[in-house]
């Protein structure tokens, strides 16, 4: 894996992978600030997971939203004192074991941006079914 960062401005950088582009920026008004690019990887890994587990469980759902938040110490350089994650998603109720599962399946075994954070800060989760 290689991305490619180039310097734009200010604190705007532009970073590329293969033919994919996002923004940065360290100002947060142009791009995403690196620590939330973080917390975007983590929602997506896990979003990934959580989708191909919930498939093979066949399990019907019609959205699912992930809301990743931290807090961060005060000192320098401020990491991330834990992190909740929260998964709204639209299913019945009678799926709310196996959505609790394929989370927990996610965050715990196969999440690699999840397993890297952990080793710094918990990562903890809160179910929405809507």
């Amino acid at each position: 894996m290689k991305t490619i960062t180039t310097w734009k401005r200010l604190h705007e950088f532009e970073s590329k992978q293969d033919h994919n582009t996002i923004q940065l920026d360290g100002n947060k008004e142009n791009g995403f600030g690196p620590k939330a690019l973080l917390l975007a990887g983590l929602a997506g890994c896990s979003g990934v997971d959580v989708v191909d587990i919930l498939e093979k469980m066949r399990v019907d759902f019609s959205s699912l939203v992930i809301e990743t938040e931290a807090e961060q110490t005060e000192e320098h350089p401020k990491v991330f004192k834990d992190i909740l994650i929260t998964y709204k998603i639209k299913t019945g109720r009678e799926n709310e074991e196996k959505v609790k599962k394929a989370i927990e399946l996610s965050l715990e075994r196969y999440c690699g941006v999840s397993a890297m954070l952990r080793k710094n800060s918990p990562v903890n989760y809160k179910l929405v079914i809507e």
